[in-house]
């Protein structure tokens, strides 16, 4: 067995084609169907050959052996759907999360399509272990033969060896960069031909508690590729807080590909062992480890003793199973997702039920048409249709009166209730419009998780840039009856559209005239005329023209006079259902304006980030459905 020891010296020949000595021939052995992919092997095959004449030409047959490659085939359970519903996550995402929060996932997704280009037939095992545990030590027991170093000098493994029972595990080989003169075959005997072991590439890693940094960093670069792990404890060091703190607490979901061997028993007298065992129980349950006891999915947790062999054949039967299960590469990548998907949850899970409702909607509007001053132009509207009402439908002298009023004099009435509110008191429109879009922002975005949050205050804010300027715009269009075609010149038509970085007031168009106002004109100048007519008879007959007799001049005179403002106070209450529709049309006009763009620059870029929210929240919920690990 010195052979073994002594094959890092001479295989420099197989060093360059070592992964395909690794893979083997297909038939899984040389012309006569023997082993002949170890060194151990050939010089057992040269030896023989050497008697019957025949070393000549042994040799190059095995060199001449072409590698066995077989594709990894998907189960068809849930890992394919997990997979791209991941890969489509991260790619939903790169635009609002940064590169250092999706690094595991596409870790993941990577690690999980460079697996699935391998052998599906082969499951890769490593034993872990600290320095001393006698990890390597098991690592021979179970190839049947001393592949890996033992011994007191420590560390005594500087670098994973791989013991590979079956041909076609090149590739996964090279993906765990298993240099060539340090990949192995079993030794003839039971270990190497047992059926259950088939497709088993077991790799001895170096001590993770290692002084050297380099071993440390091989056992964690290693760790996170292999199919399962062994982890070799032993009585002195099975609570050491770097073990379960660095790698069993954070592989805890890993618990269905994981192994924890209690190895030399032989040291502990009577049911000492018994008892370590079941502290070791009772610290990977505080790990979070899942014990695979009853039947129940988790971790395998024994104790044997490799120096004797007690035990190791029931973990060999163990291992044989797991091995011939072929779903240990699935349940790794399973769970895989599971530690990515449990990272990235304070990212994609909401607390309540963030979004944009009705009433949301409702309050923008609201403010934005607060903002617009569409209340005050239906006010204004109003006015004006009952002021147009008065001019048409007054008397001459209360006409002439409200001319002189309008005349623009100081502390005319029309000036003075152009004025709302004083100035000071009022908030300008432009500073309405910002609290507006803050508001419906934050109500979007409360609940959601940070980067989204974010994402919905962006979209609104960078969609309110210029807000203000086309609520101007829209308030000329839609401001008023007969502003656009007035050209919005009118003091009515510009109070109506007044600068949102200003207070509102002021009054809209003149309105478009009623039918029934030209008998109420003509109502009213008869009256005018009857005044006219009874005060020319009246100055008569005092002047001497006309005959004595005032009764009948001063009725005519009476009829007009009190004729005139009944027709006007008639005017005003049928005038008053009109222009209060009048007016609630300037405002619905107005408002709906305000609301389509606001709409179309708020709130639907905000909803189409919580819709972007919501598939990337589905796609999680996909990931995480099918967990093999109740994350």
């Amino acid at each position: 067995m010195t052979a073994v020891t002594d094959e890092g010296h001479d295989n420099g020949n197989t060093n360059g084609g070592g992964s395909g000595k690794a893979a083997g021939d297909t038939s899984g052995g040389g012309r006569d169907g023997r082993w002949d992919d170890g060194l151990i092997a050939r010089r057992a095959a040269a030896a023989e050959a050497d008697e019957t004449g025949e070393a000549a030409h042994r040799a190059p047959a095995a060199d001449d052996a072409e590698p066995q490659v077989e594709a990894y085939v998907p189960s068809g359970g849930p890992l394919p759907p997990r997979l791209d519903a991941l890969r489509e996550l991260v790619g939903l995402s790169r635009a609002r999360l940064d590169r250092d929060t999706l690094a595991e996932a596409g870790r993941v997704l990577d690690e999980a399509a460079a697996r699935q280009r391998l052998s599906s037939r082969h499951t890769v095992i490593a034993v872990a272990g600290a320095t001393g545990s006698g990890k390597s030590t098991l690592f021979n027991a179970l190839a049947g033969a001393p592949i890996s170093d033992t011994g007191l000098r420590r560390p005594t493994t500087s670098q994973p060896i791989a013991c590979s029972w079956t041909d076609g595990a090149a590739g996964l080989l090279d993906r765990l960069a298993v240099p060539g003169r340090l990949r192995r075959r079993p030794h003839p005997g039971p270990a190497a031909f047992d059926e259950a072991l088939q497709g088993l590439v077991l790799v001895d890693l170096p001590d993770h508690d290692s002084a050297a940094t380099e071993h440390r960093d091989q056992v964690d670069r290693v760790l996170a590729l292999v199919d399962a792990v062994i982890w070799v404890v032993d009585p002195e060091k099975y609570a050491d807080a770097a073990l379960h703190e660095r790698y069993l607490r954070p592989l805890a979901g890993h618990a269905e590909v994981t192994f924890v061997v209690l190895n030399q028993t032989d040291r502990l007298p009577g049911e000492a062992a018994d008892l370590v065992l079941d502290d070791l129980r009772r610290l990977l349950d505080e790990d979070g480890i899942a014990l695979g006891e009853h039947g129940e999915p988790g971790a395998t947790v024994m104790s044997l003793s490799a120096l004797t062999g007690d035990g190791v054949p029931e973990l060999r039967e163990m291992v044989g199973r797991f091995v011939q299960d072929r779903t240990a590469a699935t349940r790794r990548l399973s769970a895989d997702i599971d530690a990515a998907a449990a990272r990235l949850r304070p990212v994609y899970v909401a607390e309540g039920r963030p979004g944009l409702g009705e009433r949301a909607r409702e309050e923008f509007t609201d403010r934005l048409a607060e903002a617009v001053g569409a209340a005050a132009a239906g006010q204004a509207a109003e006015r004006e249709w009952r002021r147009n009402a008065g001019r048409a439908c007054g008397t001459p002298w209360l006409r002439l009166w409200r001319w002189y009023e309008n005349r623009g004099l100081p502390g005319s009435l029309d000036r003075m209730g152009q004025a709302l509110t004083p100035p000071e008191e009022e908030l300008t429109a432009r500073q309405r419009v910002e609290q507006a879009v803050r508001i419906v922002a934050d109500g979007a975005a409360d609940g959601l998780p940070g980067p989204w949050a974010q994402a919905v205050r962006e979209a609104a804010f960078n969609g309110a840039k210029g807000l203000p300027e086309a609520l101007d715009e829209l308030a000329v269009k839609a401001g008023a009856p007969g502003a656009s075609k007035r050209g919005g010149g009118t003091e009515a038509g510009q109070a109506a559209v007044a600068p949102l970085g200003a207070p509102l007031g002021g009054r809209p168009a003149k309105p478009p005239r009623p039918k029934w106002w030209p008998a109420a004109v003509l109502a009213q100048v008869s009256m005018t005329l009857l005044q006219i007519f009874g005060g020319l008879w009246l100055v008569g007959q005092i002047i001497g023209v006309l005959e004595p007799g005032l009764v009948t001049p001063a009725l005519i005179m009476l009829a007009g006079v009190v004729g005139g403002p009944l027709v006007e106070w008639s005017c005003a209450a049928a005038i008053r259902g009109p222009a209060r529709r009048y007016g609630q049309d300037a405002e619905r006009r107005l408002r709906e304006a305000a609301a389509g763009c606001g709409r179309a620059r708020v709130l639907d870029p905000v909803a189409a980030e919580l819709v972007r929210y919501r598939e990337v929240r589905e796609r999680y919920v996909t990931v995480t459905e099918f967990s093999t690990t109740g994350r």
